[in-house]
């Protein structure tokens, strides 16, 4: 390495303006001991990831790679050892006589460098790739192509000892499932799908809520990785006839991860879907989830109530839970008894007694909000609201003075109201005890990294303009490694916030249709959609993801 490239990164960053001689200095004082300071930077949302790539490209002459265009190798592979290439995320190349390319995400590790040439013998030449890609690749070629080559052969040999090698946690099919599990975790999938086909099985990550294929495997594995999934979620592993829910909780990359498994039998064999909760992730605070100016108001107006119900409504996987954890959150003091009754428990936090739903000793949400009212609550947290006895406690809680915190599974927030009635609850009591009610949907953001500007094209124009929405441009992404080239990475929520005022109390009592409800909203508030047209014109989405997850037909 030259003299140049002995530059410390901090000193680039300061160089380049992207950071200040205060902040290089407060991000090496906070950083933690292992974490390096790129990453630092990056995940403060100081610098995008690209940003830092151009840095190192710029003043190193360091070239930057999109893994995707690269042909890699077995051979390649098999120069570079396995826990060098895992630990410091590194991918070979190409090799031109005693010069070996690798691909790295920190091209200034002289460490790892120095390393991995005294590995091969070979001198090496870095080049920068994005950390996203380096995992979902090293994952791939040093993991799980050599597990799953030793899987097929113990699947082919027919070993007589398959149930022990099903718990034995070097076995190569064990070590293929967890790594299927901890690549999905890496690209950040909120769900695994295992779908079975009639010549193999397809292995799918819904990623920033879409669904996209990882691999296939071979057909002689489907019942050997299904049973290994069955034996982690304590499922029984010989009853294939009918559906099937578990649950595990495991380590997987030093990382704790709460796993909740359905089983469903199909013509082709059962299908297994996993859905990953990934439990280091902090709780988030309410300012940091996407509200709106207006409806962050309206929302922390509702929590402050001493009693009445709160509602937060949307499909499964739309972020209700987060918004509800982040309420808690918010309301969490020394002063206040705050009890929930969850199924399940996906975050524990401190100073808040959690109870789990047990329905096979008859610990169901009814009985456990019962039992929990005798314990002096001032702030109850309902998991989701699902029978009319739930319902009906939950407004008696309300009523007697405590505020209560639930979910609702419907499509809108003036939809409620009609959920409610259809369980059975009368409209005098609906009214009486709801404070307010939150829909959501979650979208994927613009990837910040390939984020261009446009000129909205006139059908785009004359949307915003029916809602008197201001705008001059609309971003996109253009696709680049960072987001796997789909112009998105990560997500947020668009919300309504329906206020229960004195004028909605009065549609409520006297039984008035959805429609009416919603007209009322419409004068007094934003819908869904609008909330999210309002963000693609900051350029934080897309209007067609917009589309994608609401509708115009308010």
């Amino acid at each position: 390495m030259s003299s140049v490239g002995r530059k410390r990164l901090g000193d680039l960053l300061v160089e380049s303006g992207m950071v200040t001689s205060n902040e290089l200095e407060e991000a090496l004082t906070a950083k933690s001991e292992n974490e390096k300071l790129g990453d630092y930077f990056i995940n403060k949302g100081m610098i995008t990831e690209r940003q830092l790539i151009e840095v190192l490209e710029f003043q190193l002459g360091i070239p930057h790679v999109d893994l995707s265009r690269f042909s890699i190798h077995s051979e390649l592979i098999q120069l570079v050892p396995a826990e060098l290439a895992k630990s410091n995320l590194i991918i070979p190349l190409k090799k031109e006589r005693n010069k070996l390319t690798v691909a790295m995400a920190d091209p200034m590790d002289y460490f790892a460098i120095e390393e991995l040439r005294m590995a091969t013998g070979c001198q090496i030449e870095p080049s920068i790739a994005t950390k996203e890609q380096l995992s979902k690749y090293v994952s791939r070629y040093f993991e799980m192509q050599s597990s799953m080559d030793e899987a097929l052969m113990d699947v082919n040999g027919n070993q007589t000892d398959a149930d022990d090698d099903l718990t034995n946690v070097d076995s190569p099919m064990v070590r293929l499932v967890n790594q299927i599990i901890s690549s999905a975790l890496s690209q950040k999938a909120s769900d695994i799908h295992f779908d079975p086909q009639e010549r193999d099985m397809t292995v799918r990550f819904r990623v920033d809520g879409v669904i996209r294929k990882d691999r296939s495997l071979p057909k002689n594995m489907q019942n050997v990785v299904l049973a290994r999934l069955k034996i982690m979620g304590n499922l029984n592993i010989t009853e294939t006839r009918v559906p099937q829910d578990g649950r595990i909780k495991t380590v997987i990359n030093q990382k704790p991860v709460d796993i909740r498994l359905s089983s469903l039998p199909t013509v082709y064999g059962e299908k297994m879907v996993l859905r990953l909760h990934d439990l280091s992730n902090q709780l988030t605070a309410l300012k940091h989830l996407n509200f709106s100016e207006q409806n962050l108001n309206s929302f922390m107006k509702m929590i402050k109530n001493p009693n009445g119900i709160i509602l937060i409504t949307g499909p499964t996987g739309s972020g209700k839970s987060s918004t509800l954890y982040a309420a808690l959150n918010e309301l969490n003091e020394e002063a206040v008894n705050i009890l929930t009754v969850e199924d399940p428990v996906e975050y524990q936090m401190h100073g808040i007694n959690q109870i789990q739903v047990n329905e096979d000793v008859g610990l169901t949400f009814a009985k456990g909000l019962r039992s929990i009212l005798r314990q002096d609550p001032d702030i109850v947290m309902i998991g989701e609201i699902r029978d009319q006895e739930t319902a009906e406690i939950a407004i008696r809680a309300s009523l007697t003075g405590h505020l209560v915190l639930s979910t609702l599974h419907t499509n809108s927030a003036p939809e409620t109201v009609t959920r409610l009635a259809d369980m059975g609850i009368e409209p005098f009591l609906i009214a009486s005890s709801l404070t307010g009610v939150i829909a959501q949907r979650l979208v994927r953001k613009v990837c910040r990294d390939c984020k261009v500007l446009y000129e909205p094209d006139h059908s785009e124009k004359e949307l915003l303009q029916a809602y008197k929405i201001q705008f001059t441009e609309l971003a996109q992404g253009n696709g680049c490694p960072s987001c796997d080239h789909t112009g998105y990475k990560g997500r947020m929520a668009i919300h309504e916030v329906l206020n229960v005022d004195d004028g909605l109390k009065e549609l409520i009592v006297t039984r008035a249709a959805t429609s009416s409800i919603k007209q009322y909203m419409k004068e007094n508030s934003a819908f869904l959609h609008e909330d999210g047209l309002n963000k693609a014109a900051l350029g934080q989405t897309t209007i067609n993801e917009i589309l994608r997850v609401s509708s115009l037909s308010q």
